[in-house]
């Protein structure tokens, strides 16, 4: 795993560092309450945290019950709707292709993502999915934000396992 986005994006916000810290937070809590894989996710819009979530497939016993997911599904249903129109969304790796089009679904505005995912990602390490001019919504993304500290939970959570 990558410990950064190979072209770093501009600088983040004070903002964008605290919900950064605050999903890997719920990356932590995934990993120790609940053994999951450590992805944890914050939802926010005009300022104020509207969604959290962690991985929770395995739990679940849902394979769409990832991180982003859960976020918003926690969004949707405090705001009593789908479109999450201009919200930011800061999560610990970066989106898989199902997370992906949710995120462009929801008209999320921006995603801001920790560590790369260089087997899955799809926010431009291995494809393109969120900013596919092809989708008739785009989606600002900006990655490498915490990526270190993201990827060496994700590295002893899987050294762990083997």
């Amino acid at each position: 795993m990558n410990d950064t986005d190979p072209t770093p994006s501009a600088s983040f916000s004070a903002e964008d560092t605290a919900c950064m810290r605050r999903a890997l937070q719920l990356a932590t809590h995934a990993r120790d309450a609940e053994n999951e894989v450590p992805v944890g996710a914050v939802l926010v819009l005009d300022g104020t945290i509207v969604g959290l979530g962690w991985n929770r497939n395995i739990t679940l016993h849902d394979p769409s019950a990832h991180a982003e997911i859960m976020a918003l599904r926690a969004a949707g249903e405090k705001l009593a709707n789908h479109r999450l129109t201009g919200a930011t969304l800061y999560v610990t790796l970066e989106p898989c292709a199902m997370c992906a089009m949710a995120l462009i679904h929801a008209r999320i505005g921006r995603v801001v993502y920790a560590a790369t995912d260089p087997k899955t990602g799809a926010a431009g390490s291995v494809f393109d999915t969120l900013v596919d001019p092809r989708h008739n919504h785009r989606v600002e993304v900006q990655g490498g934000l915490l990526a270190e500290e993201s990827a060496a939970m994700l590295r002893e959570f899987f050294r762990a396992r083997r």
